[in-house]
């Protein structure tokens, strides 16, 4: 009998999780450690922000769910990966052994390097549903007093999709409640570019964002390193294409939500071998890490190293397509490895993005999501909204059902089948 320990329960742990349980036997033990006990749609933030979601439609209760797929849970969290001992340590001070640990803890906000900056500062977040939350009740404060909006993403970002997505929903949002005629709206991002996006756009992202920004009224400052926030206020420098100051700006606002550089979290950063300076998981073209071999990480906590020098540090995201097929190899691996094989299965590594503009969208397919690409491809519209919540629908149900079925490699077939399922989404 064997114990594999999945080390997180976001998108890539809960799906790692269910997957990994189809393909081990039944004497094999799957257990999950998370700190908390529910499943929350990070996708769905944007929406909450804005008081278009509650914390109870995008949550899911874990433990019953587990239960009924034989899946073990630790809700009280990890403090410590042990690889050499081959355990977790948890925060209550006890551990749990494994024999294979899959490690797919999301990333941590590192807020705290730029002064001022997060929900514990000046600014709001929709990283986190909480977050989202109190970024709700500050929107509520600017339809009651309007004011300037800054919205964006900061040096070392790696997750611009959801900065776009806030930007037009909040536009939306301010248009319903007939105030956004009196809220000027700046977008600020480390990006070189609108629509790079971490990937060097992805087909003509560039034309199809700067034009939404100038349909919606919204300015924008590209190679933004921003250097401090107070409260309503924010100091930050445009560089130029050599990395040189162009131009220092001190930019008011009623209201700014800035996603922030991610990191690895503390229960795995800084251990020699398994992460990178970061607290990123090293890991092979198996998802495997090349040190601790019985160690695998799926998801935003894997190490890939930036497209390219920019003037300001920019990351590369993981998209859910991306994180699907790393949790697919990963668990044919450990099948293998249950078995006494050796791995052999690759996760693809495509890119799928609906970016839900409240009352349109952009979507995007890359395949592979890194440059060069066979499919690189992009589109807008207002099926793309009725997209993102038929999508937000069927994974929630994904995850309540408790279901390996794989779905963004569908979404991605449906979305090149454009004209067919704009027909679907726009009847």
């Amino acid at each position: 009998m064997a114990h594999v320990v999945i080390l997180g329960a976001g998108l890539g742990g809960v799906i790692m999780a269910y997957e990994v349980r189809d393909k081990a036997a039944k004497t094999d033990q799957v257990t999950v450690i998370n700190k908390g006990g529910a499943y929350s749609f990070v996708p769905s933030n944007p929406w909450v922000a804005v008081g278009w979601r509650t914390r109870e439609a995008i949550e899911v209760d874990l433990a019953p769910v587990f239960a009924r797929r034989d899946i073990g849970f630790k809700p009280q969290g990890a403090k410590r990966v042990h690889p050499s001992e081959n355990r977790v340590e948890l925060t209550d001070g006890s551990s749990v052994a494994y024999d294979y640990l899959i490690i797919a803890t999301g990333p941590e906000l590192a807020f705290d390097e730029i002064e001022g900056f997060g929900p514990a500062g000046n600014t709001q977040s929709i990283c986190h549903i909480d977050h989202a939350l109190a970024a709700k009740d500050a929107f509520d404060k600017l339809v009651a007093n309007p004011g300037p909006v800054i919205i964006g993403a900061v040096q070392g970002a790696s997750c611009f999709g959801p900065a776009y997505e806030f930007t037009f929903v909040l536009d939306k949002a301010l248009r319903d409640a007939k105030v956004r005629d009196r809220v000027p709206m700046t977008f600020v991002t480390s990006e070189p570019y609108i629509g790079h996006l971490g990937l060097d756009g992805v087909g003509d992202t560039k034309g199809l964002l700067e034009s939404e920004m100038r349909q919606h009224h919204v300015k924008w400052v590209t190679n933004a390193r921003v250097k401090s926030v107070e409260a309503g206020m924010l100091h930050a420098e445009e560089l130029d294409d050599d990395g040189a100051v162009k131009k220092a700006h001190d930019l008011p606002f009623a209201f700014s939500m800035l996603l922030p550089a991610f990191r690895g979290v503390e229960a795995v950063r800084g251990i020699e071998g398994l992460t990178n300076p970061r607290g990123f998981i090293h890991v092979d073209k198996h998802q495997c890490n090349p040190t601790y071999r019985n160690i695998y990480a799926v998801g935003v906590c894997v190490a890939i190293p930036p497209m390219g020098k920019t003037p300001v540090p920019v990351g590369v995201p993981k998209t859910g397509f991306m994180i699907e097929s790393m949790v697919t190899a990963t668990a044919h691996n450990i099948e293998r490895r249950l078995a006494g094989k050796a791995d052999n299965a690759q996760g693809t590594w495509n890119a799928i993005c609906l970016a839900d503009f409240g009352d349109g969208g952009v979507a995007f397919v890359a395949q592979p999501q890194i440059p060069p690409r066979n499919v690189n491809w992009s589109s807008s519209g207002k099926w793309v909204h009725a997209a993102k919540v038929g999508f937000e629908h069927y994974f929630l149900r994904k995850i309540r059902v408790g279901t390996s079925e794989p779905f963004y490699e569908k979404l991605a077939l449906q979305i090149l089948g454009i004209d067919k399922l704009k027909a679907i989404t726009e009847e």
